[in-house]
């Protein structure tokens, strides 16, 4: 028997594109004589919906798309992911389904057990647990068919004080008495840096566990902040990966089962460079959120500092150079260097540029607050005003030319509130919002890993704002390399203050950046959308109160 696994890249409430793409995979599998095409979760609306699910018409466009796929499949089944109306007169109205289309019709239904609740995820709001699970015999084989997190049960909530498992029931203990042949996943699983191998380990994990052959299937792309990175997998009955679809690339692989089972081909089981992901997730998160949003052209405010260097590198390669601009907008307090050293990065990318200098309209503000602020020390207030200058003009290009602006705020800076809203936090999209200072230096490093695009001056200056004279971020923050440990422990380790350790660290200095990261949540309520890289971003997967003491 020959299986196909479709790893592609969908787009939410597009359901001609997704139909058609889902079309063009069923052709091609047939043409290579597959009995089965297995589809990742909820691939016919694309993930995540959200609260288009509420809506009647989308429900129903979805049943639509799935009759018209199920037409498609004539000498050949296929496994998709759709939303289902749950018929029972109890619970929610939906179901999240995996559905095998054969010969025109649906002849089998599996439904998502274990809806997750925690970080980006909140589906119990729109589905209905499943609570009953059976295995699904196709062509001699029994099939357990589960949806991403109905295999991962063995997750555990980790806190100071113990571990407990995630959820009370296991989809897979359930099927596993029922003795299938195979283990299908298919899912809609986001990329996080820290997580790419602990995945891979829940699928060796139980491929072993239960001595049963697991196929994953993922979808790629960006939607919105969220980025998948595909990785789709097979595995034989030992645990061993017998095959990785690539990351971040649509790929369609067809295999017969005999390959899994006895296990051939196996592949090396090394994972990929962080950093190289994180690139390559930067670059999927800002091609499909310009591509999906209709936008084209991007503008970067280029200060010649690295955080607006690594910005314009990733969002050249995106969108390609004769789409993204860059506006330098110098100061008084700007060394002659930084405006130098951005003037070489956009000239050997071939991105377009102006300057305009900042000084005549900071002179203007300056002059007619005057009387309001006369006997008072310049302070932050004539800082963020800059800042907010340099948003105006940005904004301007962005209105008149149509170009969309990226934000170039690193996370560091984000946890801590080192940005003036409606100043250098303005943007449509945040594209380093959820990468640290320190690993924003490892990507730098990364695009002049063959050859010098960023100026070695630009990753070799102290960083600083320069925004008064002879201002350095360390003026205001420990530097990078105790802070950023710091923030990674607290943020997306969720350690208290007392557990938290390391070189240099210090509990006065840890008790000062916890309370800059608790007193500036108001401005990241107001950021733009973050590209999600980490396990703990900013945005949906951080829910905060605004008003609290704690």
């Amino acid at each position: 028997m020959k299986v196909t696994i479709a790893q592609l890249n969908y787009h939410v409430g597009n359901f001609e594109k997704n139909r058609d793409l889902i079309f063009d995979s069923i052709r091609k599998a047939r043409n290579e004589k597959s009995d089965l095409i297995i589809f990742s979760e909820l691939c016919i609306p694309g993930y995540p919906p959200l609260d288009l699910l509420d809506r009647e018409d989308f429900i129903q466009k979805c049943i639509q798309t799935v009759d018209e796929i199920a037409g498609e499949c004539r000498d050949i089944s296929a496994l998709i992911g759709s939303p289902t109306l749950n018929t029972n007169p109890e619970g929610k109205k939906l179901f999240n389904s995996a559905l095998l289309l054969s010969e025109g019709r649906i002849v089998f239904t599996a439904n998502k057990g274990l809806l997750p609740t925690y970080d980006i995820f909140d589906e119990y709001r729109h589905f209905e647990p499943e609570r009953k699970f059976a295995v699904c015999n196709f062509r001699g084989l029994r099939l357990a068919v589960t949806i991403c997190e109905d295999l991962w049960d063995e997750q555990t909530f980790d806190n100071q004080f113990e571990k407990k498992r995630l959820y009370s029931i296991s989809p897979m203990e359930e099927l596993a008495k029922q003795n299938p042949d195979f283990i299908i996943n298919i899912s809609a699983s986001p990329f996080s840096w820290s997580k790419t191998e602990s995945k891979t380990d829940i699928f060796r994990n139980k491929a072993k566990k239960y001595g049963i052959p697991v196929i994953s299937v993922n979808q790629i792309g960006g939607n919105t902040e969220l980025i998948f990175e595909g990785a789709s997998l097979m595995i034989n009955s030992r645990g061993e990966i017998v095959k990785r679809l690539p990351h971040f690339e649509e790929a369609l692989h067809t295999f017969d089962i005999d390959e899994i089972i006895q296990g051939r081909n196996k592949e090396e089981e090394a994972g990929p460079d962080p950093v190289l992901l994180i690139y390559k997730a930067l670059v999927t998160g800002i091609r499909d959120y310009f591509r999906k949003s209709g936008l084209k052209k991007g503008i970067i405010g280029l200060s010649g500092g690295i955080d607006s260097a690594v910005c314009l590198c990733l969002t050249a390669e995106a969108l390609g150079p004769e789409n993204t601009r860059a506006l330098l907008m110098p100061s008084r307090y700007s060394s002659e260097h930084s405006v130098s050293d951005a003037v070489e990065l956009a000239e050997r990318l071939k991105i377009e540029y102006d300057i305009i200098s900042i000084e005549k309209p900071f002179r203007a503000f300056e002059k007619d607050l005057e009387p309001l602020f006369s006997g008072k020390e310049k302070d932050v207030t004539e800082e963020n005003i800059q800042a907010r200058i340099r948003a105006v003009f940005l904004m301007a290009v962005s209105n008149k030319l149509g170009y969309i602006l990226i934000n170039t705020s690193n996370k560091s800076e984000a946890a801590v509130g080192y940005g003036t809203l409606y100043g250098d936090m303005a943007g449509g999209l945040s594209v380093l919002g959820d990468v640290y200072k320190t690993d924003v230096y490892r990507l730098a490093d990364f695009i002049n890993r063959n050859n010098e695009i960023i100026p070695r001056n630009i990753i070799k200056k102290l960083p600083t704002a320069e925004l008064r004279p002879g201002q350095l971020d360390s003026d205001s923050l420990p530097d990078y390399g105790i802070l950023d440990p710091i923030l990674y422990q607290y943020i997306d380790l969720q350690k208290p203050a007392e557990r938290i350790t390391g070189k240099g660290i210090e509990p006065a200095i840890v008790a000062g950046v916890i309370k800059m990261i608790n007193s500036n949540e108001y401005k990241r309520y107001q950021s733009p959308p973050v590209l999600r890289v980490s396990s703990k971003s900013f945005g949906d997967g951080r829910r905060m109160p605004l008003v609290a003491k704690y």
